[in-house]
């Protein structure tokens, strides 16, 4: 099946041209979606888009978060043609040889989630705040909206392309945490197959954190948010 990785990009420049050729070896299209990126992110992405047929390269007007990042990424990856979606940081948090281990997965489930909370996952050198917000993100809109899944705030994840299909992607208006809960809560909601696999998590070496207050404070009123409409019939 083609795969093709979404890779959201807002000054990455000294991170996104060993991500990118690391997934092309790894036999994967990648669709590199920047923000406009004031560092020259996105003028290396067009030089790799002209060097390697397996790179495209989605330019957005300015930074809006990751959610509307992955959306348009998503669409257009289901445009040409993707069998499977994924997303994944490009700051080497997530593992590019892990990408196999997820496609491989997606043979016998419709969306695949690299966990760092299922047993043989980990996180490597976060610190105890970091720790607290991402765990107990997971376990608060895991107890809210009841479900099984274990990490729920995770950004590494693979789509067969039915799950996207099927998913009113206008109607995902969260942008952080709240982004990656809702649309693994919608894809259960819709019945699909989903599965969590072990990962190994290390925070960035090169360039800047992307997390802020405000990505916490939507996580924390989105979770009810989507329970209430999912009690309601709305979701």
């Amino acid at each position: 099946m083609a795969a093709t990785v979404c890779l959201p990009t807002y000054n990455e420049r000294e991170n996104v041209e060993r991500m990118v050729r690391t997934l092309v070896g790894l036999g994967v299209r990648v669709l590199v979606v920047d923000d406009n990126s004031p560092d020259g992110t996105g003028e290396i992405a067009d030089r790799l888009e002209a060097e390697l047929a397996e790179v495209s390269v989605l330019h957005r007007p300015e930074k809006h978060g990751l959610g509307p990042a992955y959306l348009d990424g998503f669409r257009k990856a289901l445009a040409d043609g993707a069998d499977l979606v994924l997303e994944m940081d490009c700051d080497f948090s997530h593992d590019p040889e892990d990408v196999r281990r997820l496609i491989a997965t997606a043979e016998e489930a419709d969306l695949v989630l690299g966990s760092r909370y299922v047993p043989g996952g980990r996180v490597g050198n976060w610190g105890p705040v970091r720790r607290f917000i991402s765990r107990g993100g997971s376990l608060y809109a895991q107890l809210i909206l009841g479900l099984p899944i274990r990490d729920l705030t995770g950004g590494f994840k693979c789509y067969r392309r039915a799950v996207l299909e099927a998913l009113p992607l206008d109607e995902i208006e969260s942008k952080g945490y709240a982004f990656q809960i809702e649309t693994t809560y919608r894809t259960l909601r819709k019945g699909f197959r989903v599965r969590e696999i072990p990962i190994t998590f290390v925070d960035r070496v090169e360039g800047g954190s992307k997390m802020s207050k405000s990505i916490v404070v939507e996580a924390v009123w989105k979770v009810p948010a989507l329970r209430l409409a999912a009690l309601r019939g709305k979701l």
